[in-house]
């Protein structure tokens, strides 16, 4: 009992990054391992299906996508549902637990089998770890510094992806396709769960969060799974537009994923390069949503949210048409593919949390990841099924397509709302806690 007495009072709850700092870094560093995790498999996992296991067709060399795509999906979604019965912390460390043989399984299976089932493990903990870093950053900061919060965390996770992408494919050329580039994620996942293990959970915060929001929960509004997943992806105009802009985003990305180490290998490009062209997209989509995030709190989600998608579906356009010069086309499709997602990801997952009740925003971030993610299944399905039938080069055409297609959805359908100040005082009776 004395020891308890020496202990002290609990620091009172607090919203907002500077309030949060320690918290909020060491969870930016946990992402880092998230996204160095699911890096591994940037540069070298497609050449293993085609070099190593002899895979001839498309479709079926990016089925580990396919099944990464849906289990990180679904994971997305039943995520959101399972924080009503656990605490974010539990899940996060419960997403690492599960992610630990991945490494091991992708260095040495023995067959493709074995890589499509240690994708449905590394879906899973992407989906808990990823999504619960996410929640937990925008529970921390508040309402008036979303867009920061998730660009940096975004930032923090799509830069190791870019790393680690840049990394294998280096090791790949001097040790070979296997083991020696899978067996960096060792580190990822033991570094990763110790974090995990430290991090504090932010159910106070949200419970704080909540006895601010100036808007109460409109009556009658269910905030159980299936009314927020209907509202998300159709009902409420923006957070459809927000749904299917996420889906096709990261169709774009299980599309390059597969599609890009193939095509420029066949190009003439060595290991090195592709690992360049594969680590120099997902480094400046990391980098590049610090200031674009801040910028969405500035001017709003939906001119970062467009024009980003439009940037991209501009990408696709490069590829092709300066294929003669590989590198070349390789290197500036992946500077407008980056750039643009760095614009379109922190926005979205701002716009979501603005148009979302408290009450119901991790169904409803959950549902948006759910549209968001499926877009690697799609993606890796689209590319499979277009390259086998029409060749490499249709496939990344009809993604330009359906990029452009997007942004016009999303222009049409997406809608601001204020985005509160940071100095905006509560308006009930309830006392407050310092910011």
């Amino acid at each position: 009992m004395s020891g308890l007495r020496g202990r002290g009072p609990a620091a009172p709850v607090r919203l907002g990054l500077r309030e949060n700092w320690p918290q909020f870094t060491l969870l930016v560093v946990v992402n880092v391992c998230v996204g160095g995790l699911v890096g591994l498999e940037r540069t070298t996992v497609p050449l293993i299906g085609t070099e190593v296991f002899g895979l001839t067709s498309d479709l079926a060399v990016f089925s580990f996508i396919i099944a990464f795509g849906l289990t990180k999906a679904l994971t997305n979604l039943a995520a959101g549902a399972l924080t009503a019965r656990f605490r974010r912390k539990q899940l996060l460390v419960t997403g690492w637990l599960i992610g630990v043989p991945v490494p091991f399984v992708l260095a040495w299976a023995p067959s493709w089998g074995w890589i499509v089932a240690a994708n449905v493990l590394l879906g899973l903990n992407q989906g808990l770890a990823w999504s619960m870093t996410v929640n937990m950053k925008i529970d921390l900061v508040g309402p008036a510094r979303r867009g920061l919060a998730t660009g940096l965390n975004e930032a923090a996770g799509y830069t190791a992806v870019g790393v680690t992408a840049l990394l294998t494919g280096w090791l790949a050329t001097v040790h070979g396709l296997r083991p020696a580039p899978e067996l960096i994620g060792v580190v990822f996942v033991v570094a990763g769960l110790a974090l995990a293990l430290a991090v504090r959970d932010t159910a106070g915060h949200v419970a704080l969060e909540l006895a601010r929001h100036a808007e109460p929960l409109p009556t009658g509004e269910s905030t159980g799974l299936a009314a927020v997943f209907a509202r998300t992806s159709w009902r409420h105009r923006s957070l459809r537009g927000a749904s299917q802009a996420g889906l096709v985003n990261n169709l774009n990305d299980g599309l390059t994923w597969g599609v890009f180490p193939l095509l420029f290998t066949d190009h003439g490009l060595g290991l090195a390069a592709v690992g360049l062209i594969k680590g120099l997209y997902p480094i400046l989509w990391g980098m590049g949503q610090i200031p674009t995030g801040h910028l969405a709190d500035r001017v709003g989600r939906k001119p970062l949210i467009v024009t980003g998608i439009l940037v991209q579906s501009a990408g696709f356009v490069i590829a092709l048409a300066l294929l003669d010069t590989p590198l070349l086309a390789g290197v500036l499709s992946s500077v407008a593919l980056g750039l643009g997602t760095a614009m379109v990801y922190p926005a979205l997952i701002a716009s979501v949390s603005d148009h979302a009740h408290p009450a119901w925003r991790a169904n409803a971030l959950g549902t948006y990841r759910f549209w968001r993610d499926m877009g690697y299944a799609v993606g890796a399905l689209v590319a499979g099924v277009l390259a086998d039938a029409l060749g490499l080069n249709a496939t990344v055409v009809a993604a330009a397509a359906l990029t452009a297609a997007s942004g016009l959805l999303a222009a049409r359908w997406i809608g601001e709302r204020p985005v509160p100040s940071r100095t905006a005082r509560p308006v009930s009776g309830r006392s407050r806690t310092p910011r």
